[in-house]
């Protein structure tokens, strides 16, 4: 029993810790495995996700009610396309407090549409505290920290608590020599011909092939556990 499609929200009310670059894992993830995704963009500003990804990503904004109906409605379609939310720090608060106000959580899974958040996890008590409140405050959600090895080895794992046996995402850091290639936009990982557009060497590519698969066996994992999680849930309620 499957979830029909999915909405994974990357988030953290930090700046700079690798949002973008996990929203793009994620939506390179899906187009990999054959599916349509429609990536949102957050960041103010920035937009950088809809740079590196201009077919699949588009800027959106909610500072009004037009702009957040449009989202939202958006995110709980039932047109069989992923989605994926890259919540720029600037947007944290409000986003969150959109979505708990309208009930994001409780809609998607009504539509068969599993909800899942991605938060990346850093030592940081503000980042601690927004973690355990989307604990409380949008328990429908899978909530998972994102552990970024660039910013170091994991810390504080036990003020980032997830439930059952799910484990932590953690996506790992790649070599400074690669990242030159992949933080040009636009990009996409999930284009097969990449390593002769940016004239990445044989080893560069297989290094980079190495971590793709290494970052999409997790993504993997964790839609396995969204799909036991909700059967568990199925069951408990009759």
């Amino acid at each position: 029993m499957s979830f029909r499609n999915t909405v994974t929200i990357i988030a953290s009310p930090r700046p700079r810790v690798g949002k973008t670059m996990l929203a793009r894992l994620v939506t390179d993830f899906h187009i990999h495995e054959g599916r349509a995704a429609a990536a949102f963009d957050l960041n103010t500003g920035e937009t950088a996700l809809a740079r590196f990804a201009p077919e699949h990503a588009a800027p959106a904004d909610i500072a009004d009610v037009k702009g957040q109906m449009a989202l939202f409605d958006r995110l709980v379609a039932d047109d069989d396309v992923a989605k994926i939310v890259d919540v720029g720090h600037e947007k944290f608060e409000e986003f969150f407090t959109q979505a708990v106000r309208i009930g994001l959580a409780e809609e998607a899974r009504h539509r068969d549409i599993a909800p899942s958040i991605l938060f990346i996890a850093t030592p940081d008590r503000s980042s601690i505290e927004a973690y355990r409140r989307l604990r409380s405050l949008m328990p429908l959600a899978t909530l998972t920290p994102a552990y970024n090895e660039l910013l170091g080895p994991p810390q504080h794992r036990d003020s980032y608590p997830v439930l059952g046996h799910r484990e932590p995402l953690r996506f790992p850091a790649l070599a400074p020599a690669l990242r030159k290639y992949i933080e040009r936009p636009p990009f996409s990982f999930a284009d097969e011909q990449l390593a002769n557009d940016r004239s990445i060497p044989l080893d560069g590519h297989i290094e980079l092939q190495r971590w793709l698969r290494k970052t999409y066996g997790q993504l993997r994992e964790l839609e396995n556990q969204i799909d036991v999680d909700r059967v568990t849930s199925h069951i408990g309620a009759n």
